[in-house]
This record gives C-alpha cells, sequence and structure tokens, in this order.
C-alpha cells in the first residue's frame, strides 16, 4: 500500500497544504482512509509524518478541515514553530500519528484521570533516518508515554520504522533505553518544557514520567481505534472535526466524500508555490531552569 502527496499553496505560510493520494491517484485523508494496520497479525501500524526531525515547523494533520490535509499550526494567526529549548534543536524524533485513531474528549481514561485532546494519536519514530513530511511509514510500537497538556490526556507512541537497520534489536521499550541511553529522558524533558518559551507552565506526565511498555502501548492505540470507529460511524459527536473521506464511509453516509469532490477541495486552495523564509528567530536557543 503506498501513498503519495500533493503540496499546495507556499511551505512556511498560512496558504500551505499537503494533500494525500493513494495509489490509484485518489485523494484520502490521512486522518480516515490510510489503514491504521500495515500487518495487524504482526501489530505493525502505519504512521504519518507530520514534522520531520530536527524541524520546527509545528505540522499537523488539519482534522477540522475537509480531507485533513497536512498544514502548519497557528496561534492567534501566526505559525507556529516549537523553540529550540536547550540542548534540543527542534523536533528530535521524526513525529506524526497513527490514522484511524482518535483521543476522544468525552471519554475519561481510566489510568490518566483526563479526557482526551481531540487528536489522532501522537508517534514519536527514532530511527536512523530523518523522513519527510507526509511519509507513510510502518512502524513497529515500542512503548508510551501519558502526557498531561493542558488538562488533557495525549499520548506519545515511541515506534521505530520497520525498514530501519536498528529495528530488529528494539522491540519494546526496555531495548531503547539500554541501546539508545539518554533519549527517554530527552524525550520526557522535550515534552516538559516545549511550551514553555511560550510563557506556558511546564507539561506534567501521568506514571511520573515513567514511560508504559510495548503491551500497554498497543492496547492504548487500540482504544484509540475504536474511539475513531464510534466517531467515523456516527456513534460519538464529531464536534468541528471534518469526517469526510473516500474510502471508508458507504456513498449514502453524509462523511462520504466522492472523487469529484475531493478534487473540488484541493483545486479550492491555493496553487503550489515558492517556500516562504524561515524567521530567524526560529534559530535561537532558549534556556529556563529546570523545577
Amino acid at each position: 500500500m503506498s501513498f503519495t502527496v500533493e503540496e499546495r499553496g507556499n511551505l512556511y505560510s498560512l496558504s500551505y497544504r499537503l494533500f494525500f493520494k493513494n495509489a490509484e491517484g485518489k485523494y484520502v485523508s490521512p486522518f480516515h482512509d490510510i489503514p491504521i494496520y500495515a500487518d495487524e497479525s504482526q501489530n505493525i501500524f502505519h504512521m504519518v509524518v507530520e514534522v520531520p526531525r530536527w524541524t520546527n515547523a509545528k505540522m499537523e494533520i488539519a482534522t477540522k478541515d475537509p480531507l485533513n490535509p497536512i498544514k502548519q499550526d497557528t496561534k492567534k494567526g501566526k505559525l507556529r514553530f516549537v523553540a529550540n529549548v536547550f540542548p534540543h534543536k527542534g523536533y528530535i524524533w521524526n513525529y506524526g500519528a497513527i490514522p484511524q485513531t482518535w483521543e476522544d474528549p468525552s471519554h475519561k481514561d481510566g489510568d490518566t484521570g483526563y479526557c482526551g485532546d481531540n487528536d489522532p494519536i501522537d508517534v514519536c519514530e527514532i530511527g536512523s533516518k530523518v523522513c519527510s513530511r507526509g511519509d507513510v511509514i510502518k512502524v513497529k510500537v515500542l512503548g508510551v508515554l501519558a502526557m498531561i497538556d493542558e488538562g488533557e490526556t495525549d499520548w506519545k507512541v515511541i515506534a521505530i520504522n520497520v525498514e530501519d537497520p536498528e529495528a530488529h534489536d528494539l522491540n519494546n521499550i526496555s531495548d531503547v533505553r539500554r541501546l539508545k541511553p539518554g533519549y527517554l529522558e530527552s524525550t520526557v524533558d522535550w515534552f516538559r518544557g516545549y511550551k514553555v518559551p511560550d510563557g506556558k507552565p511546564e507539561n506534567q506526565f501521568a506514571f511520573n514520567g515513567e514511560f508504559k511498555d510495548k503491551d500497554f502501548a498497543i492496547k492504548v492505540i487500540k482504544n484509540t481505534h475504536n474511539f475513531w470507529k464510534d466517531l467515523i460511524s456516527q456513534k460519538a459527536d464529531a464536534g468541528e472535526l471534518n469526517c469526510k473521506n473516500t474510502c471508508v464511509s458507504a456513498s449514502d453516509s453524509p462523511y462520504y466524500c466522492s472523487a469529484e469532490e475531493a478534487k473540488a477541495v484541493v483545486s479550492g486552495t491555493s496553487p503550489s508555490g515558492n517556500e516562504e523564509p524561515i524567521p530567524s528567530s526560529v534559530d535561537k536557543w532558549f534556556y529556563y531552569e529546570r523545577k
């Protein structure tokens, strides 16, 4: 199963969009149409890469837009770039989401005590290759971190690309601790402090910031897949989420999007153009004293 992307608008501008197509050239939603599993029998999942490692632009699947393209997040009308909180440069993993998952904001998690953040479940891919924005890769799950972000549960799955040279040696969270010493501690440090430059408090974690193992992580992912199933079958309130899809819903569903509709969505966005310069402030270090 292969997917390609089509860029629209100008990178690092409000007009930028990255749309997805399947092998037949049909536009698809990376939220709803790309299957969760690459190999269900082996618990191998698809991951949509939103942010390549070392970059700063906060790109994400636009859950409220038709076809859910990747676009750059904004705050008060300004494009968001994560700060380099010393000693971290941008994102320290390939960052993205598992399709066909949803952290239900009406469901209070029994482990964390907080409701979901209304997004697909996040993934930190820790392999050796720097991915490209929009890559759809197959990942092996290793563990999960339970971040509490402004009163919402925000799971962070730790995974590795199955095609990575190190994938054979990494099979659980304990292997990451043994073979990549410091990486998990740095991951907690990154998530704890990345909003501090914006004047916000440090993020908190369930389980005292301890990573849970592979089996626990897979259970969490499967739970979010079940929440997504309720969403796409209209058993759960979608709120502002856009559930239009071209491959999952039956043609009589209000969520069904025809190929013609999908083409109209894409052609209604700005044509592809040159990327805008990244503000020089994005290269600065930010320092703060950890509590």
